[in-house]
């Protein structure tokens, strides 16, 4: 649906756009097509659509897509989806929080199924991390998000960009960017750029003995940049320097080094080291 006709069903509706719900439309046809190519949406596939807004993607992902289950905060944009995705009856919309909504119960008769949404940059963290840590059924997400975050998600080791969510990601994530998005493609125009970015969620992708550790001691690695590793793992963890000496030494990371040098992978080793010595 062009932008034009958008604007028309938008003011015969009485719609206003709300600042509080980070509403950003996209119209145009390439772009959202680009957006269902790039999650590898197909006849076989349920999608989980969040923040569905006007409709057009839920739309487009319709056309495609087995089933397309779509959540949507403004009740509204009801009068205006019941416009919008009229005839696709494969498009189901719901009005809920999806940050509210209950992971395992959500899922319990849900087949395997792919996330794609044009995310509100609000909740954009929250909501990644909520499929990356809870879901068991989520395959992909393949999501719109502000560009700089996109460039936090998928950032390699060693960088400005790369974080704690970074991280925490990499542990069930592969992670990349697919297509770069002007803010001017956006309705109303946002103040940044926005990026695509589809995470493959991979059981497995760094092995670690226990998650819930390894994510303990990302958030004590990142809990200040201007603070060692060591300096940091000894006051998230209450350890005297000779002790956290000790497992950095056996995991072969110098004394010196920051929480934003080591790769996913090295989080994974210094938590399993961690765990063997009985360190929670």
């Amino acid at each position: 649906m062009e932008e034009g006709k958008v604007k028309e069903v938008l003011a015969a509706n009485g719609f206003k756009f709300k600042k509080q719900f980070g509403q950003n439309f996209i119209t145009d046809t390439n772009l959202l097509a680009a957006i269902a190519d790039g999650a590898g949406v197909n006849g076989d596939s349920t999608v989980v659509e969040i923040g569905c807004g006007a409709g057009t993607l839920t739309r487009v992902l319709a056309e495609r897509a087995k089933k397309v289950i779509a959540f949507e905060v403004d009740r509204d944009l009801k009068p205006v989806l019941a416009v919008t995705l009229a005839g696709a009856e494969n498009a189901e919309v719901v009005f809920r929080d999806f940050l509210k909504v209950n992971m395992a119960e959500f899922e319990w008769e849900m087949p395997p199924y792919t996330v794609v949404a044009n995310l509100p940059y609000y909740i954009t963290t929250p909501l990644v991390m909520k499929f990356i840590e809870q879901s068991q059924k989520c395959l992909s997400l393949t999501v719109m998000v502000q560009e700089e975050v996109a460039e936090r998600f998928c950032a390699q080791a060693g960088t400005a960009d790369y974080g704690a969510v970074t991280a925490n990601i990499a542990l069930r994530g592969v992670c990349r960017i697919i297509k770069r998005v002007s803010r001017n493609m956006f309705m109303p125009r946002p103040n940044v750029d926005s990026a695509v970015v589809r995470i493959d969620i991979a059981d497995g992708n760094v092995a670690v003995k226990d998650a819930a550790l390894y994510k303990k001691v990302v958030r004590a690695a990142f809990a200040s940049r201007r603070k060692t590793l060591e300096n940091n793992l000894m006051q998230a963890f209450s350890l005297k320097r000779e002790d956290v000496r000790g497992v950095l030494t056996a995991c072969g990371i110098g004394a010196m080094a920051r929480g934003e040098e080591l790769s996913p992978e090295g989080f994974a080793r210094l938590a399993d080291e961690f765990y063997a010595r009985g360190i929670r």
